[in-house]
This record gives C-alpha cells, sequence and structure tokens, in this order.
C-alpha cells in the first residue's frame, strides 16, 4: 500500500519521456551535471542512444548544444574552435551557450528569471516578470512619479496595463523597458524625444507606451545619454532621440522625435543585439559582423581614427579576420567585445586600464585581451573606465578605475587603478550569473537569486538607505510587500 502511495519522481517515468525532459532546454548545464552524479537512471543509455555517449545527459547535452540558435548560426570551423575551446567537453560547451544567451537577456536562477541593469545614478531589476528600481530618480528615470526624487531600496515600477517585463535598459536620465509580448515602455528626460513620446518634450515619469511601436514586437532596448535604441524580433533596429553625431544610423544629423527604423542595417541583415554608447551605437549582425556609428570621439567606433559615422559602419578588424562577435559592451570612453568562441577584445580610451593591456594608451580598433585568452567569457561589461568579464564558470575579472571601490577589490584603494583582469575575489564564494556596472557602482545577480552591490551608495544606487558606499559586495533586498 506504501508503494502505491509513494509520490512519482522523474525517474519512474518511461526512458524516453525521460530523454524528451532532458532536451526540453528547460534544465540548465549544471542542472543536467547534477543529475547525471545523483541518479543511475541519468548515468545510463538504456540502450536509447548511439554508443558513443555514456549517459542519456551526454546525450541530451550533445543535442541541446546542435540546436542552441548560436551554435547552429556558426560555421563549421568555428563551431570545431569553439568545441575545442572547452576541451572537447559539450557540457562545458552547453554552459558556455547558456551562460551567453543569458548574458544580454533574463538569467535563469533558483529564485525565478532575472535581469540587473546599471544606471548612471540608479539600477533597475526584473525578479520573475516584476520590475523594480532604486537610487536618483531625476527626470522620473526611477518611473515611481513625480513626488519621487529618491528610492533608497528596491521598489517595485507600477505600469498603467498588466504586463510582464523581460528587459530593461538604464541610462542616464531615461529608461526603457519591454514586455514578454514585445511592447516597448519608456519613463524618464524626454527632453531629447529620446523616449519616443512626440506629444511632449517634458519628463515622462512612470511607464509610457511607445505609440509609434504599438504594432511592431521588440525584444531588446539600448539607451544612450539622448537617444534610444530598439531591435525587433525580425532582427530591425528602430532609433530616436538627439542625432547631432550621427548616433541614430539615418545617415544625416536629424533628430527623429519617434522610433525610425534604420534602413542600411535592415538591407544588411539581421541583428542579434545592440548597444548604445554616450553618443555612439553599436549593433552586432547575426553574421558576426559588429557595426558601429555615432561619435567617433576616443576610437569607441573601432575604424582606427575618430570621424563621425552617421552610418553603420562594419569594423573591419573583425571581418578581416574572420572573427564572429557575439556580444558588446558600450562604455562611456570604451567598448568591449565578446567573440563566438568566447576571446574579449577592447578598444577606446585606456585611461586608468580600463582596456586591460596593462597600460594606459588608447586602441584605435579592437584588441584581444590576451591575459584571458585562457578563459571562456560570456558576459563583458564596461562603463566609466572600468570593465567586467563574466566567466562560464561564474567568476568575474575587473580592471580600470576602482572609482568609490565599485571594482570590487579589497585589497586596492577607492581611487586605484587596476591595469590588467584580475579575478575580484570577493565574489569567488558565489556563482555570479550576470554583472552591470554603473558611474560609480556595480550590480550582480548569482545564479541562486541573490543580488549583490558595491561602490558608491550616495545616491541610494545600491539599494541601501544607511550606507554612503560598499567596498565590500553587500546583499541587496526586495522591498517588503
Amino acid at each position: 500500500m506504501g508503494d502505491r502511495l509513494r509520490s512519482a519522481s522523474l525517474e519512474d517515468l518511461p526512458v524516453h519521456l525521460i530523454l524528451e525532459i532532458l532536451m526540453s532546454g528547460r534544465l540548465g548545464a549544471i542542472d543536467l551535471i547534477c543529475l547525471e552524479l545523483t541518479s543511475r537512471t541519468f548515468r545510463g543509455t538504456h540502450s536509447l542512444v548511439p554508443q558513443k555517449f555514456k549517459s542519456l545527459v551526454d546525450y541530451a547535452v550533445f543535442q541541446l548544444c546542435w540546436m542552441h540558435p548560436f551554435y547552429a548560426s556558426l560555421h563549421c570551423d568555428a563551431q570545431k574552435e569553439l568545441l575545442g575551446r572547452c576541451n572537447d567537453n559539450w557540457k562545458r560547451l552547453l554552459r558556455f551557450l547558456q551562460g551567453l544567451e543569458q548574458s544580454s537577456d533574463t538569467v535563469v536562477t533558483s529564485a525565478g528569471n532575472m535581469q540587473i541593469r546599471s544606471g548612471r545614478y540608479h539600477t533597475l531589476l526584473i525578479k520573475g516578470s516584476k520590475v523594480y528600481s532604486c537610487g536618483s530618480s531625476l527626470c522620473g528615470v526611477l518611473g515611481h512619479g513625480p513626488e519621487t526624487t529618491q528610492c533608497v531600496e528596491f521598489t517595485r515600477i507600477s505600469f498603467p496595463l498588466p504586463v510582464q517585463v523581460a528587459q530593461v535598459s538604464a541610462s542616464h536620465n531615461h529608461a526603457a523597458f519591454v514586455t514578454g509580448s514585445g511592447q516597448v515602455f519608456t519613463c524618464g528626460d524626454n527632453s531629447a524625444y529620446c523616449c519616443g513620446h512626440i506629444d511632449t518634450g517634458r519628463p515622462i515619469f512612470r511607464p509610457r507606451m511607445v505609440e509609434a511601436l504599438k504594432n511592431i514586437r521588440c525584444k531588446q532596448v539600448a539607451v544612450g545619454l539622448s537617444f534610444t535604441m530598439f531591435l525587433t524580433r525580425q532582427g530591425h533596429v528602430y532609433t530616436c532621440g538627439t542625432n547631432s553625431l550621427g548616433q541614430l544610423g539615418h545617415g544625416d544629423t536629424m533628430d527623429r522625435p519617434t522610433p525610425t527604423c534604420v534602413e542600411l542595417l535592415a538591407s544588411i541583415g539581421s541583428v542579434v543585439q545592440v548597444a548604445a554608447g554616450p553618443s555612439y551605437a553599436l549593433a552586432v549582425c547575426d553574421d558576426g559582423t559588429l557595426h558601429s556609428f555615432g561619435s567617433g570621439t576616443n576610437f569607441c567606433l573601432g575604424h582606427g581614427e575618430q570621424h563621425n559615422e552617421l552610418q553603420p559602419r562594419a569594423i573591419q578588424l573583425f571581418s578581416r579576420q574572420g572573427i564572429y562577435v557575439a556580444r558588446v559592451s558600450a562604455g562611456d570612453e570604451h567598448v568591449v567585445a565578446l567573440d563566438s568562441t568566447g576571446y574579449v577584445y577592447t578598444w577606446g580610451k585606456g585611461y586608468c586600464g580600463a582596456l586591460g593591456h596593462g597600460d594606459e594608451i588608447d586602441k584605435t580598433t579592437p584588441s584581444l585581451l590576451t591575459s584571458l585568452k585562457s578563459q571562456l567569457a560570456v558576459q563583458v561589461c564596461a562603463s566609466k573606465r572600468k570593465t567586467f568579464v563574466l566567466v562560464e564558470d561564474g567568476s568575474v575579472y575587473g580592471f580600470g578605475w576602482m572609482g568609490f571601490g565599485s571594482l570590487g577589490f579589497l585589497d586596492r584603494g577607492a581611487s586605484d587603478k587596476v591595469l590588467r583582469p584580475r579575478i575580484v575575489e570577493s565574489l569567488r564564494s558565489h556563482h555570479i550569473s550576470q554583472i552591470s556596472t554603473g558611474l560609480y557602482h556595480t550590480v550582480v545577480v548569482t545564479n541562486r537569486g541573490r543580488v549583490f552591490g558595491f561602490g558608491d551608495n550616495e545616491r541610494a544606487q545600491l539599494g541601501h538607505d544607511a550606507l554612503r558606499g560598499c567596498l565590500k559586495p553587500t546583499e541587496i533586498f526586495m522591498e517588503k510587500s
């Protein structure tokens, strides 16, 4: 009788159903490894998989890698190179692919889906499908209304409609949100119409839907100083706001009060990721090419010169060397990119060691960060004179200007320079899934859904009321319901 009442487990299912669950894509690489280590069911093959695979998990991981959109998009040589970088270990390859996918999206944690984004003096956080903000609410960037000037803890943002927020972008004075259905909301400073609302030049104090994109489904937004980029599910890019330096990519310097399609990018191919610096823009295409446009100051466009580009222009160094760019991050004065095999490249202003090459020399074109060649990077993050690189085992490397402790090195002064990548030992006890850094503060999310911050907290951008700053990573909590 007791056996009949025993609750069913995954192991009780028919083997073909177990294999189907393993290959559903809902389990992470670490979850699959744990199943294999803890159960004979998952360690066996049950004569259902080819002999070269040692277990059901081995076979499922192999299939998941081949089905992953990023891996499938690579040409044969690039696939072999990436697998070789993973020591021909398909489990490690899957961990890399999943880490790369989540680096610019929501990350899957044991506490639910999360995403962290740091603005200049504020922070935005998605937890589940809800979004929270803390810090300075200059021009309404926190989205809590005109009466709110600062939030000292993460406080939930209310939307005019019931929505599930899937992606956010933080900037200096405005913010943008993408919902699960592809709708876009914005709030904050709209004096340059960077929020995409043509009927007012006044601040938008609460999230408001961008009507011009009402029938266009988006998947990502990126906000610059006074302009915004919108990436659609079809891979097209729309921009609006200030265009004095060509940062909107339309071939002129005319401002756009509403989102307008960047026609040249649409004619080139499908864009998979966008990034916005203060006055320049970057777009990664599905063929691995990286296009830049806008202000050429500090060599951030990567073309070896400081001329402004009014239209998207491919960075030739990557194309000539056959390097497939996977992700890019736009800092205030420099850029960091990640290729399809986990290598990292930096260029732009080298002040304070922000480029990680052991000096403060500017790089006019992308330069491989040789000191991290042994690591498989899955996320890169650039801000004001500092850079972070997240690698596939959950470790974080940082370099550049300490900036009030925002690099997280406890043995360095608050204004020191770190010229080469160093592992952030203060985060070593955690598996980091995502990192974001603002002007003087940094916030991370762990694989368990915990949030830690360090650096300046003068404007409560770390979500603490009593602390002016945190040299040591300090856990941040949500407001109590």
